[in-house]
């Protein structure tokens, strides 16, 4: 009787692995979590479908929020914006400039890093103080560069987010958006 009080108290207080996300998954911090909700509520709150959690687009999200706080230089960016990348990382190096004239460059980082099958569309936020999810999502509602991929509005009207992926660190946070449905889809795991 001992022996199966013990086992169950073990049982009882053993973590739960989420069926749905196999080894390797790619998980959200609570901030990262925190903005993939906010964004959805905002969706919601313009009567808009919730968009996908992607696992390819937010190990695409993280890896960039980690080489912009490592390698980017926000006050001396030699005309490259934060949608930029590093040569310091197992990816193509690209300098995004304000004429768009490289964007192809920054599409093309999903199907390089995360194996995603289209294009990704990237919005940036930038805090010296440190990036949050609140701050960077009224930071974007306010912008009207970014504010339109969020409520698809403008020349994003027509098109139908099928994924998305999110990354905050330090002093930064960048979501991914994309039109293909990610097949490895998971729980936005904590």
């Amino acid at each position: 009787m001992e022996m199966k009080l013990i086992a169950l108290v073990l049982l009882l207080y053993m973590p739960v692995s989420r069926a749905s996300n196999p080894p390797g998954e790619i998980c959200l911090t609570p901030e990262e979590k925190k903005l993939y909700d906010l964004i959805m509520d905002y969706r919601k709150s313009k009567k808009l479908k919730t968009i996908p959690f992607s696992s390819k687009l937010t190990k695409v999200a993280q890896a960039h929020v980690r080489d912009l706080s490592a390698n980017f230089d926000y006050d001396n960016k030699n005309n490259c914006n934060p949608h930029s990348w590093s040569g310091k990382g197992s990816w193509t190096a690209c300098c995004y400039t304000p004429d768009h004239q490289y964007a192809k460059c920054m599409w093309d980082k999903p199907r390089e890093i995360g194996g995603y099958t289209g294009d990704g569309f990237e919005i940036a936020y930038f805090s010296s103080i440190g990036a949050t999810a609140a701050d960077g999502l009224e930071g974007w509602k306010k912008s009207a560069g970014h504010n339109p991929l969020l409520v698809n509005s403008g020349m994003w009207s027509k098109v139908e987010w099928k994924a998305i992926g999110i990354g905050v660190y330090q002093t930064y946070a960048v979501v991914w958006f994309g039109e293909v449905a990610d097949p490895s889809e998971q729980v936005p795991c904590p």
